[in-house]
């Protein structure tokens, strides 16, 4: 009885954490599924290799506690005489093996993916600066910065006196968002002006470094009109936390219509 009550405590914390499940998934600590059909391919693949490792971790944590249980001392086990068994061994290094190769195998596929661009119907070249983004739409002849919005800006200074709660989307908006046309394909084009920095979009499963003198390449197709947030993910110095990114999908008459406004507006600048 007294061995019992030891693992009351254990037993009564593996309750409590089987009880908040769904407590501890309103935290929103997981990958998002995303906007896009290469970022629930990634969530999916996620979640896969997840549960692989959670049932690899039971039952490697299940046979240690029977084990401890089972051989302790004070039920008078006494240690083997054999120093080793080559079945174990065999068994113990071929099904790690083969349970790598088997998540390898999609993982792989998945990257592939992930770095084709072929087939892309609108090209973005995005810039890093410290601290700003700035886009060139290839094609199109049309090219701006991307700033954090003044409001924001304003209140994250020291004694300014504002309170950031009353800043609507406070550090993640800007002033010039992307804008691309639902269900196009867009490649980008990464790279940074200064120092590194990474474009990262969570909702479009993409995270690209800009590196300076390099172009490095990704691409999304998002499916659902909205307004998406991302944040420069590299260390780029004193204002790193201050980049936010901004893509605003929309539909296909919207994006021609605002295309057309950005085209004038760069032909009144060039008169």
């Amino acid at each position: 009885m007294k061995n019992r009550t030891r693992f009351l405590p254990l037993a009564l914390a593996i309750f409590g954490l089987t009880v908040a499940g769904p407590a501890w998934s309103d935290l929103g600590l997981n990958m998002t599924s995303g906007v896009t059909a290469m970022s629930r391919e990634i969530y999916g693949l996620h979640m896969l290799i997840l549960w692989v490792c959670v049932v690899i971790g039971v039952g490697v944590y299940a046979a240690m506690v029977y084990a401890i249980l089972k051989f302790r001392k004070s039920k008078g086990a006494v240690p083997a005489k054999f120093t080793h068994s080559y079945t174990v061994e065999v068994i113990w290094t071929v099904i790690p093996a083969i349970i790598l190769v088997a998540m390898a195998i999609p993982a792989a596929r998945t990257l592939i993916k992930m770095e084709d661009t072929r087939g892309s119907q609108l090209t973005v070249k995005v810039t890093g600066f410290q601290w700003r983004w700035q886009y060139d739409y290839i094609d199109d002849g049309v090219r701006f910065f991307s700033t954090l919005k003044r409001d924001s800006n304003a209140a994250r200074k020291k004694g300014s006196g504002i309170d950031p709660k009353t800043i609507e989307n406070y550090l993640l908006d800007v002033d010039n968002p992307l804008v691309v046309p639902v269900n196009t394909k867009v490649r980008l084009l990464v790279t940074a002006a200064d120092v590194l920095h990474s474009w990262w979009m969570p909702a479009f499963g993409v995270k690209k470094d800009g590196i300076p003198g390099f172009i490095n390449e990704a691409w999304f197709k998002a499916d659902t009109i909205g307004t998406y947030r991302g944040q420069c993910a590299e260390l780029c110095g004193m204002d790193h936390g201050f980049m936010p990114i901004v893509v605003r999908v929309t539909s296909r008459d919207e994006y021609d219509n605002w295309l057309k406004t950005q085209r004038a507006q760069v032909s009144s600048l060039t008169q």
